[in-house]
């Protein structure tokens, strides 16, 4: 059962037989928020990556960083020092506890200014368990993440991720929309996103 706590009901973005997507306020206080955030800026391993798009390689525009969260809560994984192992099993714990899902992986990215983002996807379903939600917690900067129908002709649904807030889309929502954050020219400052997952067994 979904507990509330201290923040904000949630608000359906997205509700319907192609899948849920419901955005949380004020998920995380704004200290802890802000705690978290500066303990994953400084205490990860962030990585660059690169990528083949239009028969060329090219970085992708982002950095980024996983970790399977037995690892984290054992202390015993690589790339990530003790206070950000310690922010991110916090993290993921009270995503599973609000919404009863036992997540066992985390993915990082690192929003370094407007010209990083995301192009519009949806999760590959083959790498989550099927009927599990993913949950992403923003950190930092705020940015617009937009929310597309696969069907043509429907309204994109526009979501400001705040700092400190939770957005859930189910398992169903990647089959029938996707979700990207573009690149913006207006002032931004840094943002982290952590995506919380159910992995099948050995996608780690």
């Amino acid at each position: 059962m979904t507990q509330f706590g201290l923040f904000d009901a949630p608000l359906a973005l997205v509700d319907g037989e192609r899948g849920r997507v419901t955005y949380y306020d004020r998920f995380v206080p704004a200290e802890e928020a802000e705690a978290a955030f500066a303990a994953l800026r400084n205490g990860v391993d962030w990585h660059a990556n690169r990528r083949v798009m239009y028969e060329r390689e090219v970085d992708v525009p982002r950095l980024t960083a996983h970790f399977p969260l037995a690892s984290l809560v054992s202390g015993q994984a690589e790339g990530i020092d003790a206070n950000g192992a310690s922010a991110l099993a916090n993290l993921a714990r009270r995503a599973g506890e609000t919404l009863g899902v036992s997540f066992n992986s985390i993915g990082l990215n690192l929003y370094r200014d407007g010209n990083d983002s995301v192009a519009p996807h949806n999760d590959r379903l083959h790498d989550l368990v099927k009927g599990e939600p993913i949950a992403l917690v923003s950190l930092g900067a705020t940015r617009r993440m937009m929310i597309r129908s696969k069907t043509p002709g429907e309204p994109a649904v526009p979501i400001d991720l705040e700092a400190g807030s939770l957005l859930v889309m189910t398992w169903t929502s990647q089959l029938h929309y996707t979700h990207g954050v573009a690149k913006t020219k207006a002032p931004v400052g840094e943002r982290i996103s952590v995506a919380i997952r159910v992995r099948p067994p050995k996608a780690d």
